[in-house]
């Protein structure tokens, strides 16, 4: 498993963070990506099995609100146990991961 964030800092922008979001989206449309509940933020879920990221086809993103500032949250991941929903899974594991987040930077994900 493979995580990163980003925030808006400096000049660091919510643009920044847009351009990032939009990368994802030219590639994962072209692999039927599911896009996100709207409580978790604007993002997608999908699996690459051919994308550039073969190590970890498994992605899920998420660009939300944490208090005053924008924040992004990407997960990859190599592979989910046979028979499991990997879509369904990339999505609960981002809410608890945004909850975490939450935790750690002292803000609520969605305010």
């Amino acid at each position: 498993m493979g995580v990163s964030w980003s925030q808006e800092h400096g000049k660091w922008t919510e643009k920044n963070l847009d351009h990032i979001l939009e990368d994802r989206r030219k590639v994962f449309t072209k692999y039927n990506a599911v896009t996100l509940p709207a409580h978790l933020g604007e993002g997608m879920a999908v699996h690459l099995p051919y994308g550039p990221f073969t190590g970890q086809p498994y992605e899920v993103i998420a660009k939300f609100r944490c208090g005053d500032k924008k924040r992004m949250l990407i997960l990859n991941f190599a592979e989910f146990a046979e028979g499991r929903d990997a879509i369904k899974d990339m999505i609960e594991l981002m809410r608890i991961a945004q909850k975490r987040y939450g935790e750690l930077y002292g803000c609520t994900p969605g305010t």
